[in-house]
């Protein structure tokens, strides 16, 4: 076993102890005091942005971010029209923008590859969501949004509702939220999109008590936050596969009135019908103003990136096993094939670096 530095990358938020997750949140309410204060923060840094696919409010409060601290941006919001539309692959995008900037922003839909780009940039990385593996900024987002609007992270009922198998913020806020006392979890989804056995597997480790329920109706009553989650298109085999689950909880207002007074509604966003609009108007849903804190989060995670640039985290904890396959068909390590095969974990079970997918040894 050993471990692998590079530069201070952020790929998954449990990399780093939580007195360093609440420092950028104390960061992120003193940018929302006095955003002035920090209007040149970053003026003459550079930050590369890679998103291999759509994204409206992490692409956008990134760049808006930088901006707002006084740095300037370049890269793509669509592969299509970089090289990588030529067949190039991650590590030959990544060395040549990291080259370029001083620290990059990447969004990719396979599992494990924004890891795989930060094994050899020449900057820090920073994870902006890597297929329906994790989403740290986001998460960064949602522990904001929890602090300022119920004034803890502690002793909280949190339910999470909808697409629970392949949501990245799902699995990255439970990951975040089992290191603070007392939370409880309740998690409302149909058989076929319940949370992935790592993510339980860590859940019970954790201490923290769960249930699973495919009833929201049921479940709204004892929550102290809904975390809402969209039906993902794009994370289905077939439009088939898709239909089948399409519009299995939808939120309005007859089940918010079976909710606490003192009860939130979270979402990462973009919604389709889960959310209906009836609820906008409904004080406890915190969507849109959870969106506008995530560019004060981000603007104090690139400040403590920069400004932390010697802080050593190790990138890669386990060894390199030649022969050994990543049971996970979604894994990076299937399409990006020059990768080094990764793997923590012991002489019957390993769990592969990039995706955290768990493999039996051959």
């Amino acid at each position: 076993m050993a471990n692998i530095y590079n530069n201070l990358n952020l790929i998954d938020l449990n990399d780093f102890p939580v007195n360093w997750w609440t420092g950028l949140l104390d960061k992120a309410h003193d940018i929302m005091s006095d955003p002035a204060a920090y209007s040149e923060s970053c003026k003459g840094k550079i930050m590369g942005t890679l998103f291999y696919e759509p994204s409206t409010r992490t692409q956008m409060s990134f760049q808006t971010a930088m901006l707002r601290l006084g740095g300037t941006i370049i890269g793509f919001d669509n592969p299509a029209t970089s090289s990588v539309a030529k067949g190039e692959n991650i590590k030959d995008t990544t060395k040549i923008v990291s080259g370029y900037a001083d620290i990059m922003v990447m969004r990719h839909p396979v599992a494990g590859s924004v890891k795989a780009a930060a094994l050899t940039a020449d900057c820090p990385v920073i994870n902006a969501g890597d297929g329906g593996h994790l989403h740290p900024t986001q998460t960064l987002t949602d522990l904001l949004t929890l602090r300022e609007e119920k004034g803890t992270l502690e002793n909280l009922c949190i339910g999470f509702c909808g697409d629970l198998k392949n949501g990245r913020t799902v699995h990255s806020l439970i990951k975040a939220m089992s290191c603070f006392k007392g939370t409880s979890f309740v998690l409302i989804s149909t058989p076929e999109l319940s949370l992935p056995a790592y993510v339980k597997t860590f859940l019970s480790a954790s201490g923290h008590s769960y249930k699973e329920v495919s009833s929201l109706d049921d479940a709204v009553g004892m929550l102290d936050v809904l975390y809402m989650t969209r039906i993902q298109r794009e994370r289905f085999s077939s439009p088939e596969e898709y239909e089948k689950q399409k519009g299995c909880y939808i939120l309005d207002n007859k089940k918010m009135a079976k909710a606490k007074d003192s009860m939130i509604v979270l979402h990462p966003l973009p919604r389709v019908d889960e959310i209906a609009i009836e609820v906008d108007d409904d004080p406890r849903a915190m969507y849109f103003k959870q969106a506008k804190y995530g560019m004060y989060v981000r603007m104090a995670l690139i400040l403590t990136m920069l400004e932390e640039s010697t802080m050593k985290v190790p990138l890669i904890t386990g060894r390199a096993y030649k022969h050994q396959i990543c049971s996970n068909p979604l894994c990076i390590t299937h399409k990006e094939t020059y990768l080094p095969h990764y793997f923590r974990g012991d002489s019957t079970m390993l769990e592969c670096e990039y995706c955290d997918e768990r493999t039996l040894v051959e």
